[in-house]
């Protein structure tokens, strides 16, 4: 059964009449409404997910950058039970992959997960499954997909592989904030499956992201397919702090007064656990914590509580994320700063997937840049390291499966993250390959020096894109401008982005209450019969004291309206921030500071 371009479910608009010039709905669109209506109870599409279904059941590859809430799963679900091969979905997480299949169950659709995490018996009844083509969705992570004998597999169903989904396709990019190594294998596999359409599926994928991602997966440029990334509603905040103590005396009032589940994100383990112990220490019940250093089962543990209700609140690093798909969340605060705007609005949009309002807070003190900066000093390989994981490989490995990450880094003493960036530049270039029972092969062993040398430009320039995403995080939560606006301007450029001002987020609101207190001062004078030109030349000769003062200084008394005196610590075109006695820290637009006025000479008789 082969994909009629003129047999899409673009035709079906419930409600509204068929124009002249369209061809009525095929037996395919008919199914496919029947399908949405019976198997997951919807009337409609939202535009987005038309737009993509549409593409796939033409076999168009598509890249589908779509906000978190968006309704991604159902832009291949759908046609996975109209097109006539198997539809295989990769995705970087088992519980993700568990959740999903679980749901498509639920609804009575035949699907499998095939994953290492399997016991043994399992895993035969879904290969037996596969091989007998009894189930139209098949869920498996990368490092499945890359091994020769799932593919053949797949191939020996007796069914082609109709679609292939990539879920959370940011992963298969070097210059996104969550790359996976794994990912990288994705595009051989699809050939050696007979090079079927894709579909890549994310949130977050601007620029440089996305034209990897479809260089990669060989999607052109017209196949992107963006429904922007604005979520009416979140409400973004951010408040600055200027110590430790307060932040952290902070997060503990922040969780105890806001209803509803949360999560709680930390850079540092360090950190997560300085929180989560004052979170204890102030009898906050319900809450779990959660990073790469604690055991697999205790992790799994800690993420199926919270989806089951039993937690409230999660504080973790960033390990924790992909695979969160409840719906409830209505906060995520961050402790510390994420590395760039990509990765924050990933992990902030895990709330209000539910479509209700939830609230985005940031708590911003300055040296939480210098632990970025540290992760930042420790991301990229030299070209020793390059070299030495090189010449590494090419020494007998320790196990038949070749070389892993973990035997790799005690034989060279290196660290784990630098060895993987290099193992994914090795791989990228088709130096090196993935076994099947997941350790690194050399496919090559004729490189010099100054050739691995020279293939570390690409790392120079992810190192410097890097700094400048730190940049964009570093203002955004300075700003005086409208928070949507600058995240927008991050990682999304779809068509609903173009948004004035948001008029909900912390600095819309402050901006909306001068104007309101303004206006309050024009009706004053007006009730005053303050003559105008008076007025006019007042607010000249103010706007002539300011010019000629020149802009705020570090250390300079000022006043805010509504939060009276305090002191400057920063100042530039954008902001002004402030210090006040209480110990609270805020940014400004500087439009709405004033210097405070010099103290009066006492007079002397």
């Amino acid at each position: 059964m082969s994909a009629d371009p003129s047999s899409t479910i673009s035709t079906i608009r419930p409600g509204r009449r068929a124009r002249a010039d369209v061809r009525p709905p095929s037996s395919r669109d008919r199914r496919c409404t029947a399908l949405l209506r019976e198997v997951f109870g919807l009337h409609a599409l939202r535009p987005g997910q038309r737009e993509v279904i549409d593409r796939v059941l033409r076999g168009e590859s598509t890249l589908a950058i779509m906000p978190t809430g968006a309704g991604k799963s159902l832009c291949y679900q759908l046609p996975a039970l109209v097109l006539p091969g198997l539809t295989v979905v990769v995705s970087p997480l088992i519980a993700l992959m568990q959740d999903q299949c679980d749901a498509l169950r639920d609804r009575g659709v035949r699907a499998v997960q095939y994953n290492s995490a399997l016991p043994a018996a399992e895993a035969r009844a879904v290969r037996e499954a596969i091989a007998a083509g009894d189930a139209p969705i098949v869920l498996t992570t990368p490092e499945q997909l890359a091994g020769a004998a799932f593919q053949e597999l797949l191939l020996a169903s007796g069914k082609p592989v109709s679609l292939l989904v990539v879920d959370e396709a940011h992963c298969i990019s070097q210059w996104g904030h969550d790359f996976r190594p794994a990912f990288l294998e994705i595009a051989a596999a699809r050939r050696a499956l007979g090079d079927p359409p894709v579909l890549a599926l994310t949130a977050t994928a601007a620029g440089a992201v996305a034209r990897d991602i479809r260089q990669q997966l060989s999607i052109a440029a017209a196949g992107t397919v963006n429904t922007g990334s604005y979520r009416p509603n979140l409400d973004y905040r951010v408040e600055a702090w200027t110590k430790e103590k307060d932040k952290r005396e902070r997060v503990v009032a922040l969780v105890r007064q806001s209803e509803g589940a949360g999560l709680v994100y930390c850079a540092t383990v360090r950190a997560a656990e300085a929180v989560r112990d004052a979170l204890a220490a102030a009898d906050v019940p319900g809450v779990g914590l959660y990073h790469g250093r604690l055991p697999p089962a205790q992790r799994q543990q800690v993420q199926q509580d919270f989806m089951d209700g039993r937690l409230r609140v999660v504080v973790a690093t960033n390990a924790f994320g992909l695979g969160i798909d409840r719906q409830d969340i209505r906060f995520v605060v961050h402790y510390q700063m994420p590395g760039g705007l990509d990765a924050y609005y990933q992990e902030s949009g895990r709330a209000g997937r539910d479509g209700g309002p939830a609230a985005c807070t940031l708590l911003f003190l300055r040296s939480d840049r210098a632990v970025q900066q540290f992760f930042l000093a420790g991301r990229y390989p030299s070209a020793d390291d390059l070299q030495a994981l090189y010449h590494a490989l090419q020494t007998p490995a320790p196990t038949q499966d070749g070389w892993t990450p973990a035997a790799l880094a005690g034989q060279l003493h290196r660290p784990l993250p630098k060895l993987e960036a290099a193992a994914g530049l090795l791989r990228r270039h088709r130096i090196a390959a993935r076994s099947a029972g997941g350790g690194l092969r050399l496919r090559r062993t004729d490189l010099g020096d100054e050739r691995l040398a020279s293939m570390l430009q690409a790392y120079t320039d992810k190192r410097a894109q890097d700094r400048a995403a730190l940049e964009a995080m570093v203002h955004y939560a300075q700003t005086g401008a409208c928070r949507w606006q600058v995240l927008l301007q991050a990682v999304g450029h779809g068509g609903q982005d173009e948004v004035a001002a948001c008029g909900h987020c912390d600095n819309c609101r402050r901006i909306a209450a001068a104007s309101a207190e303004a206006a309050v001062s024009e009706a004053d004078r007006a009730a005053l019969q303050l003559p105008a030109a008076a007025a006019d030349a007042r607010g000249a000769a103010t706007l002539s004291r300011r010019k000629r003062a020149g802009p705020f200084q570090p250390g300079e008394a000022v006043r805010v309206r509504r939060y009276g005196a305090g002191t400057v610590t920063a100042a530039d075109a954008s902001g002004v921030t402030v210090d006040f006695a209480d110990g609270s820290q805020r940014i400004f637009q500087p439009d709405f500071v004033r210097r405070a006025a010099p103290a009066k000479t006492p007079a002397t008789g």
